[in-house]
């Protein structure tokens, strides 16, 4: 399964390489009525008084209100997105697929068609319970007690029919007729008296007034949604609007704010004419309330016949156009759904597939639950609609530049509205809606490589939040304090993948605690050759922090030498946002030649007041990771702070999670127990995973005898951490200390420019 780039650019040009698609040519109005008499169906005459019985007029207008928290949201960004681009046949699926990139685009359209699809059936069993007083007649006179099935199932078969043979053509003529009527039934019910038996009116208008043993707010709202969900029906028609980018946005938000008022009247006027017993006891109260009572069977039947044409126009649409683009798991299925027959591109093989859907529903019969899994396609297909378009406000692409604009916070609206209404609904359902849309999308991104995806949405959201709080810290003016200290390293190598004892040093400091940014020394002039190269370099590198699972940020730099790369690096900003305040540098201790070149960075380093990490790496490799010894010496306090702070990041990584800490307390003087014990202090004040047991007091009357104590007790750990003086680093001694410790194995030597507080 993979999209046909052919198929899709010429499809978003308005055309198909063997059957282009030229449409009807409609206007706005085609749109504003598909919607309007989709949402003013089969619930407004069938349901709506079941809603005011069960949670009151208050918690109907909740309904209506929260169920327009989620289409209004919906709207306006399926309309800031119409306008995108120029828009063709497919509807919803096309707008967020040629927007957003095949993947997303065929989530949402495949879970839009199903919903499409059902609907067709939704609408067809409430068509048939029209015919009630009918049913009520032929038992009455005649004992024949007739299912509504024997309606429902020949009139989808009859409706797929007219399609097939009429086209939408006809389905928009018809829509013009039963709009009228459909008004005509509202009329005759907002102008009625109220009850035909006064007894059972209620006396005055009652907020709470709600019937015993009531359902429940989620089940009532699952039952009522889909009345609110027509407001995208128009979207079906956009290869079939002579100007989609106008016609959408007027004809959406028109008819949902038309049909929100709608609502609310007929709300307030059933609580105004029957008890709420009347109201859950007989769902066609609405005939004895209106004027002319055969008027509200006219205009459910209307209502219902219109929703369902609505609906068998869009679902075959949006199936053509998912085959189209390859989207359909079978290569043969994408074939056959994506043809047109006549001028017109009729979708007559979608529409076959669709009416199957919809006569199997329609066999079940039962209207709430149809209404029920309605409810929760349409809300995870809208609720993903709204996410995408919050992701796609805050990724700020120049290519996104829609003529009409929604607003990111009711984006949001939408968003989080249809995970909590799904939660209230049913949590299971909709933590299984919820997955089987990231299966279908994940399924349609291995299958299409190479498409933008969620993945390039991510991306440039990041970018802008990485950017707003990079900006923000420094207007803020935040740095390290003495309390909050944390590392944000710098780390330089000329090796590149040929040593990176360094890398995996970094990587521990920095997987939780700490920033990293690792920098490969490319030597020579700066070209757009050696930008080549060094790009080649980054992604070497960035496929060893994949591997490695390592948080940090990887780069090359190009430089004629090391102190002059140094210099720039030093210049550099953190990755965090905050300021760099270590920089990490390295050599071999089997080649003592690097020595000069780390002597010469390290002062610059330390004159520039940042703090100094020198990694003498081996060919031990850190060994087991078992084991951190920290060597603190009289005057070495200093650094004893940073020493310890590090030791203690790097066992808070997996892989030395087996480790353990040593200090050693080493003091020239007999009283070497009372510099232990000054260091077993700071520890239990600082907080620091040491054993007291773990402290060791070391005596010694020469750095030979250091030394010595040093190879006896470290010589199989796998990290030694030890101090570097100011005095040590910018005198000649630097050489020497460097290749000290000739027993121990990878040696870290630490020099501290911050005073460090771990209390």
């Amino acid at each position: 399964m993979s999209l046909n780039p052919k198929s899709a650019s010429e499809s978003e040009r308005g055309g198909h390489s063997t059957s282009p698609q030229q449409g009807h040519g409609f206007g706005t109005a085609p749109v504003f009525l598909a919607s309007i008499s989709t949402i003013l169906g089969a619930i407004l005459f069938l349901r709506f008084g079941y809603a005011v019985a069960h949670v009151g007029l208050w918690g109907s207008l909740m309904v209506i209100m929260l169920g327009h928290l989620v289409t209004i949201p919906t709207v306006l960004a399926v309309s800031e997105i119409a306008t995108n681009r120029r828009v063709a046949g497919g509807g919803a699926y096309y707008i967020v697929s040629r927007s957003f990139g095949a993947s997303i685009g065929g989530t949402i359209g495949i879970a839009l068609y199903i919903s499409q699809a059902i609907s067709i059936a939704f609408y067809i069993v409430a068509f048939a319970e029209a015919f009630k007083p009918v049913y009520d007649w032929l038992a009455t006179a005649h004992g024949i007690n007739l299912d509504s099935r024997f309606v429902s199932l020949p009139g989808t078969v009859l409706i797929i029919a007219l399609m097939l043979t009429k086209g939408a053509d006809l389905g928009v003529r018809v829509l013009w007729v039963v709009c009228v009527i459909l008004a005509a039934s509202i009329a005759a019910f907002l102008l009625g008296e109220g009850h035909q038996q006064e007894a059972l009116r209620p006396s005055g208008l009652n907020l709470t007034a709600i019937i015993e043993n009531p359902d429940n707010f989620g089940t009532v709202f699952a039952t009522c949604f889909p009345a609110f969900t027509g407001m995208i029906a128009g979207l079906g028609l956009s290869g079939d609007l002579k100007d989609p980018q106008k016609s959408i946005p007027l004809g959406t938000i028109g008819a949902t704010l038309a049909g929100m008022l709608i609502y609310i009247l007929v709300a307030i006027k059933l609580a105004l004419s029957a008890t709420p017993q009347v109201l859950a006891d007989d769902y066609f109260v609405m005939a004895k309330i209106a004027i002319w009572g055969p008027a509200i069977y006219i205009g459910l039947g209307a209502a219902a016949l219109s929703s369902a044409l609505g609906s068998i126009m869009v679902a075959p649409r949006t199936l053509q156009m998912l085959g189209r683009d390859n989207v359909l798991p079978i290569s043969h299925l994408n074939r056959l759904m994506e043809k047109g027959v006549g001028k017109t591109q009729e979708p007559v093989y979608a529409t076959c597939v669709s009416g199957v859907i919809a006569v199997v529903f329609v066999a079940i019969g039962e209207l709430d639950f149809i209404a029920q899994i309605l409810t929760m396609f349409f809300m995870v297909t809208y609720g993903t609609l709204c996410a995408v378009s919050l992701l796609e406000h805050f990724a700020s692409n120049p290519s996104y530049r829609p003529t009409f604009h929604s607003r990111w916070y009711v984006s949001l609206v939408g968003t989080v509205m249809c995970g909590l209404m799904m939660i209230q609904i049913s949590t299971l359902y909709a933590f299984i809606s919820v997955g089987l849309m990231a299966i279908t999308y994940l399924g349609l991104r291995r299958s299409l490589r190479g498409q933008r995806d969620l993945t390039a949405i991510f991306q440039g959201t990041m970018f802008q939040l990485t950017r707003w709080l990079q900006t923000t810290l420094q207007k803020s003016r935040v740095i390290s304090s003495e309390d909050g200290w944390r590392p944000s390293i710098v780390a330089i190598t000329r090796f590149g993948e040929r040593r990176l004892g360094h890398f995996d040093l970094l990587r521990w400091i920095c997987h939780r605690h700490g920033f990293g940014h690792f920098i490969r020394l490319l030597h020579g002039e700066y070209s757009f050759s050696s930008e080549i190269r060094s790009r080649t370099h980054v992604d070497g590198l960035i496929r060893r922090t994949e591997v490695s699972r390592a948080g940090i940020f990887v780069d090359a730099i190009t430089c004629p030498t090391f102190k002059l790369a140094l210099a720039q690096i030093l210049q550099m900003p953190g990755i965090s946002g905050l300021p760099n305040n270590c920089v990490l540098l390295e050599f071999d201790r089997e080649s003592p030649n690097e020595i000069e070149e780390i002597q010469e960075g390290a002062r610059l380093i330390a004159n520039t007041m940042f703090n100094v990490l020198i990694l003498r790496s081996s060919g031990y490799r850190f060994g087991y990771r078992s084991s951190i010894h920290v060597w603190v010496t009289e005057d070495n306090l200093r650094n004893a702070p940073m020493m310890m702070l590090l030791a203690y990041i790097i066992v808070g990584h997996p892989d030395w999670r087996h480790a353990e800490i040593r200090l050693f307390a080493c003091s020239e003087t007999t009283d070497a127990e009372r510099e232990a014990d000054r260091l077993s202090t700071l520890m239990r004040e600082g907080r620091l995973p040491i054993s007291m047991q773990k402290v060791t007091s070391v005596s010694y009357d020469s750095k030979e005898a250091l030394e010595a104590e040093v190879a006896r007790r470290s010589d199989q750990a796998d990290l030694v951490i030890v101090g570097l003086t100011a005095e040590t680093l910018n005198s000649d001694e630097l050489t020497q200390k460097l290749q000290a410790y000739d027993g121990a194995n990878d040696v870290l030597f630490v020099h501290s420019i911050a005073e460090i507080s771990i209390d």
